[in-house]
């Protein structure tokens, strides 16, 4: 553990939790072992869509080792719930829309390729693997919907019930005054993006494990969710017991990205076995199994359009977006969408914004949020739209932005959307951004490429999206010896909020970080939590926890006034003691803690103890930045390199530069992959899905990674006591369009105006090869 006493916000300090996981000593859901354990494997549809009309079981229970066989009509037996979405938007009471549940186990139809169909139980995951292939299903194939036919008139449909395949449908805006502006533009640039569909593809594949507590009678679960009360709430639901009935239990999660915010059958199943059982029963994904059944994030198609006045003033914008939700509704299947109506007008005074988002059902796996949750989508829409204008208007892209961003001068500025940006200087990021790629020294630079037989690009890209949802609470205990424990209701998967929590403790209660202890993700350590996505802990959960420090201060200033015979108004709290003020006269952290805990003579009103809770509504920031990059194109075989990438940031206020940085280059090697390589491919026809493990699902690899040269410009937020902002999606938000906006900078001569994400090198070579140099 770093050990440095007393450390402030703003420091940077390495991370806390990385000693353990370098000398082997995280603990995942996965490492744990218990007397007895039994192993989940679950027999899937090999089917996009199928009617099931025998199950047989007879030889594969009998098989060795197996403990149990349970089914969709088990389930329907002990009258199990379904999962629903929790996330469904409000809509006009006439509106055609449909939302249906998932079953745990499938029972009369399948409806994507994995879907669970069996439940097998045995000592071992190979004897229960070996079972699936015992069990025989008949089928009845039916036809599978995908996204390229799924508005066909008299076509197949996933849900009968569902028009036109169709969920939902959301609309924001004026559509006559949007066709009005348009029809008075003076230039209108439009395109049609088809945002390739992605998995998170964490490090720790999901895992999860139940057991029966012998010693207060109730179920545990060992998850490696990033959302441990909601699992416990929908888990209770579904199977109609207290929720006092079950612990659920997160430990360290290698990964997450919204992907395990879902709640999954899996998560139910092994409780409702273990229960049946009495005994532990694990399931675990393997790589296959995770890339096929996790929840998908991404995959809009987009028509947009931007219109100019003749000065080259955004005066308005419109898109039409559709969504494909998959076979079910994920519980927090609405977000994507809607976001996707609201996450306009980034960084741009655009005064008119009409959006439409039709929710189509497909044979495929669900999709949800993923690290960004349809703000990278709309980002990578506009940016591309204005860089569109910029050319065919004949506009230096960098100056046609700057005279369409909102100015300081307009904060709190509110958008057609709805959201009221409180801070943000657009133009100052926009300068500093620039200041640093020494712009003015590229062609030096492009030079130099051309002389190795490579083709150079610049592009850039701004960024502005919402972070936060949702309130928090955050509780810490002050033990008697003055060691702090603090209940945090976020949960970390990675980001290191260990290291900041303690950091930002150790700052407010002037105590050393030795001396201080996170807790997290055990639903039984603390009341409540909301757990960690869309960029809250910090804005949120740090904010929360802020409030539980200033009421431990509270308390403490209170004994000490009590123990220094002075009024209360006359401490003041400094540097770990309570002193007053204007004397010499003072008492320690420490000592105020151990009087808080005197079993006699301290006033009744003091209670026992300075222990705080916090709680912080779900206020939003508006992180932004500007991303810059450079690549080179090998015209011969279309291999794209990015060399390098510029960040600025406006994260409101640094907690730890370190920790901010990690934060930057996960989301820049996330946003270079979907630029470049990785994309979930069904089979049209069939539903098959073609990119099911990793010598077909391109990942971003370490040498494809540019040098990463990052500041910040910080404008901090006042909808928060921390003025902080969201920092961890800045590269999924602005590199994929800075990457595609380089490519075809590089691109110029040979007229390449447009290219497909992700784009690939097959697909640079296809286009150069079709295009005659100028």
């Amino acid at each position: 553990m770093y050990k440095g006493g007393q450390i402030r916000l703003g420091e940077p300090i390495p991370r806390i939790e990385d000693e353990r996981m370098l000398l082997g000593k995280a603990r995942y859901a996965n490492d744990i072992a218990l007397p007895q354990l039994c192993h989940a494997y679950i027999l899937r549809s090999p089917h996009a869509h199928a009617k099931i009309l025998e199950i047989d079981i007879t030889s594969a229970a009998t098989a060795p080792g197996i403990l149990k066989i349970l089914t969709g009509q088990d389930v329907k037996e002990d009258e199990l719930g379904d999962l629903t979405c929790h996330s469904f938007p409000e809509l006009p009471s006439e509106s055609k829309a449909f939302c249906p549940s998932q079953p745990l186990l499938a029972n009369d139809t399948v409806r994507f390729v994995g879907e669970g169909i069996a439940l097998i139980i045995g000592e071992t995951r190979e004897q229960a693997e070996d079972a699936a292939e015992l069990l025989v299903v008949k089928y009845e194939v039916l036809p599978a919907v995908t996204f390229v036919d799924a508005y066909k008139k008299k076509g197949n449909k996933v849900w009968e019930q569902a028009d036109g395949n169709v969920s939902f449908q959301i609309k924001s805006g004026d559509l006559k005054k949007i066709d009005e502006k348009f029809s008075s533009a003076h230039h209108v640039s439009e395109l049609t993006i088809q945002y390739p569909r992605t998995t998170a593809n964490t490090l720790e594949t999901r895992c999860t494990l139940a057991y029966y507590d012998q010693t207060d009678g109730r179920m545990t679960l060992c998850s490696s969710t990033q959302e441990p009360h909601e699992v416990r709430q929908v888990i209770a639901n579904t199977l109609d017991i207290p929720q006092n009935d079950i612990r659920v239990m997160a430990l360290d999660v290698g990964g997450a990205f919204g992907m395990k915010g879902q709640v999954y059958p899996e998560d139910i199943l092994v409780v409702w076995a273990a229960s049946k059982l009495n005994k532990p029963v694990k399931w675990s994904a393997t790589r296959t199994e995770a890339i096929l059944t996790d929840m998908h994030g991404r995959s809009p198609l987009s028509r947009a359009s931007l219109a100019f006045d003749k000065n080259g003033k955004i005066i308005a914008f419109k898109t039409s977006v559709t969504v494909d939700v998959g076979a079910y509704l994920s519980i927090w299947a609405g977000i994507p969408p809607r976001n996707a109506t609201i996450s306009f007008p980034g960084p741009y005074h655009i005064p008119h914004i009409y959006a439409e988002v039709t929710a189509i059902f497909t044979n495929t796996t669900l999709l949800g949020p993923y690290r960004g949750s349809g703000k990278p989508e709309a980002t990578y829409t506009l940016e591309r739209l204005i860089n569109d204008a910029a050319i065919k208007m004949g506009f230096d892209p960098i100056d046609l932005r700057r005279q369409n961003l909102i100015g300081t001068d307009k904060m709190p500025y509110k958008t057609p959307g709805g959201y009221v940006y409180d801070t943000g200087d657009f133009n100052g990021v926009l300068q500093k951004a620039i200041k640093l790629v020494k712009w003015d020294h590229f062609n030096d630079r492009k030079a130099q490429s051309i002389n190795k037989g490579r083709l150079r690009g610049i592009g850039l890209a701004l960024h502005c999206q919402r972070a936060g949802t949702f309130s928090e609470r955050m509780e810490i205990r002050v033990e008697p010896d003055g060691g702090i424990a603090a209940y945090v209701g976020t949960l970390s998967t990675g980001q290191g909020h260990e290291t900041m929590f303690t950091q930002m403790i150790s700052g407010w209660l002037g105590v050393p970080l030795e001396e201080i202890r996170i807790f997290q993700g055990d639903t039984d350590k603390f009341l409540f939590g909301r757990g960690t996505f869309a960029q809250r802990s910090m804005a949120t959960g740090g904010s929360a926890l802020k409030h539980a420090a200033d009421e431990v201060i509270y308390k403490g200033r209170r004994i000490s006034a009590w123990l220094l015979e002075v009024s209360e108004a006359d401490i003041v709290f400094k540097d770990g003691e309570f002193v007053v003020n204007g004397t010499d006269r003072s008492i320690t952290f420490k000592d105020t803690v151990k009087a808080s805990y005197m079993g006699a003579g301290l006033p009744l009103e003091f209670g026992i103890g300075i222990d705080g809770i916090g709680h912080q509504e779900g206020t939003y920031s508006f992180p932004n930045g500007c991303m810059i990059c450079e690549a080179e194109v090998d015209p011969e075989t279309g291999k794209i390199e990015v060399d390098r990438s510029y960040a600025i940031d406006d994260v409101g206020v640094v907690v730890n530069p370190l920790t901010l940085e990690g934060q930057l280059h996960g989301s820049i090697a996330q946003g270079l992959g979907e630029a470049l390589v990785e994309e979930i491919i069904y089979n049209q026809k069939n539903g098959q899905l073609l990119t099911g493990s990793f010598m077909d699902y391109g990942l971003p690899r370490a040498d494809m990674m540019p040098d990463i040269i990052s500041d910040v410009w910080l404008k901090p937020s006042t909808n928060n006591p921390l003025g902080v902002k969201g920092g961890s999606e800045a590269g999924n938000c602005g590199m994929p369009s800075a990457i595609i906006h380089a490519i075809l900078d590089a691109l110029k001569d040979y007229g390449v105006t447009d290219l497909p994400l992700p784009a690939t090198p097959e697909r640079v070579w296809k286009v150069i090869k079709n295009n005659h140099k100028v």
